[in-house]
């Protein structure tokens, strides 16, 4: 097998933490309605039905550089495939409402190590010539899970009143076979040198990723931990790490202030909100899922080609202008049709090709190698904690404010997302992790 053939399953391997973030956070879209009318619940009772998973995300995902920095990236993701099988098990059998929160927030808690683990054990195997599409392969298989999702659940829709439980409990079959792949992959070459001192079994992991630069990189590597000022989370907010940690919060607030969970996780309610019927706003959202996954193949061929800044810039223009357009059909009433349904499709297809190809990759390169267990931590803790506002809020706000005023919020914050573009976010495209740190962090020590 060829050294580059290693490296995409070893990074295929940890992507499929991906597939069950996408298929654990999507497939409540297909039982919210049951499980409000099973358990007779209050608006706020379902919300939190609905958002508890990210509630568990939120928890994880501040946690998750823990055990990645302390016992490595490969013992983690075993934890994450642990978690995945127990929420599905758990889900899918609970007698009640409470024990049913219990599981969901079990799997929100792998969701969020999974969001920090597996893209930052993917960019620190990979070459800078292919990290883009290899680390975006995570988001690949976030999107497959979340159409594989959408697909079960119309599938499973009609079989009787416990559809629910196997539309939730199906997660433990894609679980075990994401535990049995990493028993084929290798711990990181960088947590190896920097936390365990082995530079030699490092060096042999290096050689098969990017054999002709190996010697450099473990120098390289070695380089930045002695110049490092610090490897913990309280080391993150000192002041050479200021620019890394701005761009992570922004850049991980910008991707759900696009509104791209809600619409996600409230899909079916989204197109009946726009006039079609429940089984055709069911297909639609199968249809969501799909738009997703071929505009995320798109990013992931195009991100090493043309760059992260480049697909961000594109992908900012063409959410302002699909946002804008589904928010004029809610303010002038003119539903029932194809055209909401049109546009969220090309929303999708925007954000898919931009924001979400881009977002796991660039959070995992810009921190430095002693604190970047760290720092993808606070990205995706910011990232889960603006999901789950957002998730929780907005039944609330569709129903107050209506669809028009909704999504008009959500394209305005594309326009501040647009000059953040333009005006912070540097290119990081084929460029070293440590050479990144360079141009990251020493330019503002």
């Amino acid at each position: 097998m060829k050294n580059s053939q290693k490296v995409f399953i070893w990074s295929l391997s940890a992507a499929l933490g991906g597939f069950l973030f996408g298929f654990d956070t999507a497939v409540i879209s297909g039982a919210e309605q049951t499980l409000q009318k099973l358990w007779n619940s209050s608006a706020f009772e379902h919300g939190l039905t609905v958002s508890i998973a990210l509630i568990g995300t939120v928890f994880g995902a501040l946690f998750g550089g823990v055990p990645a920095d302390r016992y490595g990236r490969r013992k983690s993701l075993f934890i994450v495939a642990i978690l995945y099988l127990v929420s599905a098990i758990g889900s899918a059998l609970a007698p009640g409402w409470f024990v049913f929160l219990v599981f969901r927030l079990v799997g929100g808690v792998g969701v969020g190590i999974s969001s920090v683990v597996a893209p930052m054990y993917i960019s620190e195997i990979a070459p800078p010539s292919r990290r883009g599409r290899l680390v975006a392969l995570f988001q690949f298989n976030i999107v497959l899970g979340i159409l594989i999702s959408y697909l079960s659940n119309y599938a499973l829709e009609g079989i009787g009143e416990n559809a629910w439980r196997w539309m939730l409990g199906v997660e433990a079959i894609p679980a075990l076979l994401f535990m049995g792949t990493l028993f084929l992959i290798p711990e990181s070459p960088r947590w190896l040198i920097l936390k365990r001192g082995k530079i030699e079994e490092a060096r042999t992991i290096l050689a098969t990723s990017d054999a002709g630069d190996a010697d450099r990189v473990v120098t390289a590597i070695i380089d930045s931990h002695h110049q490092s000022t610090g490897s913990s989370f309280r080391d993150l907010f000192k002041p050479e790490y200021k620019r890394p940690v701005t761009l992570a919060v922004m850049f991980a607030l910008f991707n759900q202030l696009a509104g791209i969970n809600a619409i996600i996780y409230y899909a079916p309610r989204v197109f009946e909100m726009a006039g079609l019927g429940k089984e055709s706003a069911l297909l639609s959202s199968a249809g969501i899922g799909l738009v997703n996954l071929l505009a995320t193949l798109a990013g992931l061929l195009l991100i090493d080609r043309f760059g992260r800044r480049f697909l961000m810039q594109i992908g900012s223009f063409g959410l302002i202008a699909s946002l804008s357009l589904v928010s004029y059909f809610f303010f002038t009433d003119t539903l029932g049709g194809m055209q909401v349904p049109f546009f969220l499709f090309v929303y999708i297809a925007f954000f898919a090709m931009s924001q979400g190809a881009v977002i796991w990759v660039f959070i995992s390169e810009i921190f430095p190698n002693d604190v970047r267990a760290y720092g993808q931590s606070l990205g995706s803790f910011t990232h889960w904690i603006a999901a789950a506002v957002i998730s929780f809020i907005f039944p609330y706000l569709a129903q107050t404010f209506g669809g028009g005023t909704t999504f008009a919020f959500f394209a305005g914050m594309m326009v501040l997302q647009l000059l953040f573009v333009l005006k912070l976010m540097p290119e990081t495209k084929g460029t070293s992790l440590e050479k990144i740190e360079e141009s990251v962090v020493v330019a503002v020590a």
